[in-house]
């Protein structure tokens, strides 16, 4: 009995752990659908300043910024919290195979999520640990503390190379998207109007206004896209961990009711037992009765 009731605790655990997780994915669900709203506004506003950014270079080329120096800057998108399966080792492996590949010197990275800040914490490279969002609402603080470190680069010598690295929804490979030096696939852009665009400022400043904008919103579009990756691999992992613990659950409440028949079979057996032995002493006085 002691057995069967150890295993029916451990099945009640197993049951209550499997109902918060269920209550885990279905938020994660939740944030997805909520995101889905908000990236689709962003990617046309990031659309809109890529237009606007082709017409004007179309006319005004040479305000790019163009120098050799480059400071290498890598920006990591991994997850805020966990029940996510490999998602931060995903990146973390291609990040790296990257950075080998291509990085002439040492380059800096700056870490957003907690959990993938957990991983790097000892890595020399990282001049930034931010805090992920955990829902859509939080986006913009992380935004806000990336571009604060970003802009404290800026104050060093030569152009900034920014490369992020993050996970897109319904896709096993991870993205890799370089955000600046802006434009540079309209830099030979064929100008689609006879006259440039009306400006109120310097083309040199222009440009330098269109790029923060530009960062600001790219970053945001990306920031969206990761999250909605985050809580698809959170769904993705729960709905394997809750069919792990439904079929264990199923086991040990197999396991208990075989445990209970036996019980029973033995208190069966000390029942007919008792009336056996009760049975023979008046089956004895009997005999003796009739002799």
């Amino acid at each position: 009995m002691t057995q069967r009731r150890d295993l029916d605790r451990h099945r009640h655990v197993l049951d209550e752990t499997r109902n918060i997780m269920n209550s885990m994915k279905t938020l994660a669900y939740m944030e997805t659908r909520k995101l889905a709203r908000f990236l689709n506004a962003q990617s046309s506003v990031v659309a809109h300043i890529e237009t606007m950014a082709g017409d004007f270079l179309g006319f005004y080329p040479e305000t790019l910024p163009q120098s050799d120096k480059s400071i290498q800057v890598y920006l990591l998108l991994g997850s805020e919290r966990g029940f996510c399966g490999e998602f931060n080792e995903t990146l973390l492996t291609q990040a790296e195979s990257h950075i080998h590949n291509n990085s002439m010197n040492t380059p800096q990275l700056i870490v957003a999520g907690r959990k993938l800040c957990d991983r790097l914490e000892r890595d020399q490279r990282v001049i930034a640990f931010i805090d992920g969002a955990n829902v859509v609402e939080e986006v913009e603080r992380t935004l806000i503390k990336i571009i604060d470190h970003l802009l404290g680069l800026r104050t060093q010598d030569g152009t900034m190379a920014l490369i992020v690295f993050y996970h897109e929804p319904d896709r096993e490979e991870i993205a890799m998207t370089q955000i600046l030096p802006p434009f540079e696939q309209s830099r030979k852009t064929v100008p689609l109007f006879t006259d440039p665009p009306l400006l109120n400022l310097q083309p040199e400043l222009f440009l330098a206004e269109l790029i923060d904008h530009y960062l600001f919103a790219a970053l945001h579009q990306i920031l969206y896209v990761s999250l909605v990756a985050e809580n698809q691999h959170r769904v993705q992992h729960l709905e394997g961990a809750i069919r792990h613990m439904e079929e264990k659950s199923a086991v040990l409440l197999h396991r208990c009711d075989v445990l209970r028949q036996e019980e029973i079979i033995e208190e069966i057996e000390v029942i007919l037992l008792s009336e056996s032995s009760q049975n023979q002493p008046i089956q004895k006085n009997k005999l003796k009765a009739d002799q």
